[in-house]
């Protein structure tokens, strides 16, 4: 990406990057390679090997004595008088480091690069080639040309950061990370009018012979982009630049700047987890227990999900991609609109599939949750890769909407330390923001459910709980509820009765447009019970717009009652609704004739079962009277008979007490 030329600066000399020594006894001006092994161009014979890997290198012991506190003590606390050979596979750097600090310690100019100072720099501590042996050790010089060249150059800065890679835990011990992280930092954050470096993409004027010498006074110069560092931060390594993006948080960057920064990251990082193009939609197919992908996902997700040949590389790949997504769900900023709805979910996606850490799942969620609104229904359409029977990863939709509105709610409940008239306009206008917020989730929801109802694997549970998750405000229209209703009895046409009434009672029929209430009242797939609850609730609205539209012709001077005959209604419907209006007006009829035919019938029947359950109890239940009850019965009915005549005697005694008297006064005239 760049060039390996060191920068020059005014007032400091470096003698071009070349470190030199004072030669220490042999003397030469260069090593020779012959295959694998490095020799002292020298007529002296060597005396002492190195060995690091594969690699061979044939010196001298006093030139390293007299530099490397390491190589001094173990070749005078070695047990073995004459040591002539050693092993150093643990140096950092390798080999290649190795080289230079050799041709330093027998006085060989060695070339100061960003690309080798890190790994020169971490071999000269472990050679412990320190001031106390020699002033202006290497220690000392690689120490002064990482301060003062590479810190100072925004190129070199990123390519010793991205050398330290394969130094660890040296480059962090010797704080190079941290130093070049805060450099990194502090030249992200600068004001892109003050920019002079080069940085990747930038255009390299012609008449500049390197990539440093452009004349900052040059009037046509062209403005620089905020997103300027992106590509450059983006070729290191994931704890690295965690460590750059934590900085520059410090530093107080727009939030919306690190969060682009993050996405730009994973996009590179994670191939397959930024769609090729916006407008295309995902339709989720996933089959065989949910270990498909889409045909939209490419790059590395896919080649992770199917596997490769070499198991162990595709296994370090997965653990290295978990990695990657655990990092930047920890480092994208608080703020809600730091980074896009899509990305948080395409990232959710991953985090499902590569099974993250249980807790960083649920933050993402929340982060979600947080932007709900912005999500679209190719982004929700996120295939379940647990052990379920289910297409779709309904239980973690239903996750989000809970996540959302609880959001809402606090949001609500918090309008924070302000005046009362400034505070009665915040709660208006977070409550307009609120209730929009809630229309769109409520349509995204809407055509969710329409989407998955497809799935015959889906429970009526799962489905009316999510259908039902919002608040009855959130929908001003169920036409979408009522379309994924209709989806999900097509899908499942085994639905009984109470399920199929279970179901239509997550819908407001008085919510439905005539569109919508026309399919109703012609499908036979709903209850009978909800045709009826949608044909009263079209014809209520019908008469009450008729109504309304005849009064404002008729205006004030007169007044129209709200309803009125239905003459009047049907002339004012249009043809065709009157043509419907017809049919379904005698269905209803028929209707109400058969309810009237089986409530006969039903009290037919129960009269019938009484006379049969009578009959059966005189069956089952045969009179077994005995002597005493007999003669009781006996007694008690003789006594109820004496009583009578009793009564009858009384009676006409009464009687004839009345009319004596009368003829008495008769026979008294006479």
């Amino acid at each position: 990406m760049w060039d390996s030329e060191s920068e020059s600066y005014t007032g400091r000399d470096y003698d071009n990057g070349v470190l030199a020594s004072k030669q220490h006894g042999v003397q030469t001006d260069r090593f020779e390679q012959r295959g694998k092994s490095w020799f002292v161009a020298t007529d002296v014979p060597s005396d002492f090997l190195v060995q690091i890997g594969d690699v061979n290198f044939h010196l001298h012991k006093y030139p390293l004595i007299s530099r490397s506190g390491k190589m001094n003590r173990i070749i005078y606390d070695s047990r073995e008088i004459e040591l002539s050979k050693i092993a150093l596979d643990e140096i950092p750097g390798g080999a290649e480091a190795f080289e230079l600090a050799a041709k330093f310690c027998y006085g060989i100019a060695v070339d100061l690069t960003a690309t080798n100072i890190s790994g020169l720099r971490c071999a000269a501590e472990y050679l412990e080639m320190t001031e106390d042996l020699e002033e202006g050790n290497l220690i000392f010089k690689t120490e002064a040309f990482l301060s003062y060249v590479v810190l100072s150059s925004w190129r070199d800065s990123i390519l010793v950061l991205k050398s330290c890679e394969q130094l660890s835990p040296w480059a962090e011990n010797l704080q190079i990370v941290r130093r070049c992280s805060e450099s990194i930092a502090w030249k992200a954050c600068a004001n892109p009018k003050g920019i002079r470096w080069q940085y990747t993409g930038k255009p390299i004027k012609a008449s500049s012979p390197s990539w440093n010498e452009m004349k900052e006074s040059s009037p046509s110069r062209s403005p620089v982009p905020p997103d300027w560092w992106y590509e450059d931060v983006s070729i290191l390594r994931i704890d690295h630049f965690v460590r750059v993006i934590t900085a520059i948080k410090v530093k107080g960057m727009r939030y919306e700047l690190v969060g682009a920064a993050i996405t730009h990251y994973a996009a590179k990082s994670l191939p397959g987890l930024i769609k090729e193009g916006s407008s295309s939609s995902e339709e989720g197919g996933t089959s065989g227990g949910g270990m498909g992908i889409s045909t939209n996902w490419k790059g590395g997700l896919h080649m992770i999900v199917s596997g490769s040949k070499d198991d162990l590389s595709s296994i370090t790949q997965t653990r290295d991609q978990r990695m990657i997504i655990e990092s930047l769900i920890s480092i994208i900023p608080p703020q809600k609109d730091s980074v896009s709805c899509n990305f948080l979910l395409r990232l959710l996606r991953m985090a499902n599939l590569l099974k993250v850490a249980p807790a960083l799942v649920t933050e993402l969620e929340k982060r979600v949750g947080m932007q709900f609104e912005q999500a679209t229904l190719a982004d929700l359409l996120i295939p379940c890769y647990s052990k379920t029977d289910t297409m779709y990863d309904v239980d973690l939709v239903q996750r989000l909407l809970e996540h959302f509105l609880i959001q809402e709610q606090m949001e609500m409940s918090s309008p924070g330390r302000q005046s009362t008239s400034d505070k009665h306009m915040y709660e208006g206008i977070q409550r307009s923001n609120n209730s929009n917020a809630k229309m769109r989730v409520a349509r995204l929801v809407d055509s969710y459910l329409t989407e998955v109802s497809r799935d015959k694997s889906l429970s009526l549970t799962k489905f009316q709980v999510l259908a039902e998750a919002l608040p009855e405000s959130a929908r001003s229209c169920d036409d979408g509820l009522y379309r994924a209703i209709d989806s999900y009895l097509k899908a499942h046409p085994t639905l009984s009765e109470h399920e199929r009434k279970r179901l239509c009672r997550v819908m407001d029929c008085q919510k439905l447009s005539m569109d919508a209430c026309m399919h109703a009242a012609q499908n036979e797939r709903l209850p009978l019970r909800v045709v009826v609850q949608v044909l009263f609730s079209e014809q209520v609205k019908i008469s009450n717009a008729i109504a309304s539209s005849s009064i404002k012709d008729a205006g004030d001077s007169h007044y129209q009652p709200m309803v009125q005959n239905r003459k009047t209604l049907l002339e004012g419907t249009p043809q065709s609704f009157q043509e419907g209006w017809a049919a379904a007006k005698k269905d209803i009829n028929t209707l109400k004739f058969e309810l009237e035919t089986v409530k006969t019938k039903y009290l037919e029947l129960q009269h019938d079962m009484e006379n049969l359950q009578r009959q059966f109890d005189k069956v089952t239940k045969p009179k077994q009277q005995s002597a005493w009850s007999s003669g009781w019965k006996k007694l008690s009915k003789m006594t109820k008979m004496n009583t009578l005549e009793n009564n009858e005697n009384g009676s006409q005694a009464n009687a004839a007490q009345t009319r004596k008297p009368p003829r008495r006064w008769r026979n008294s005239i006479s």
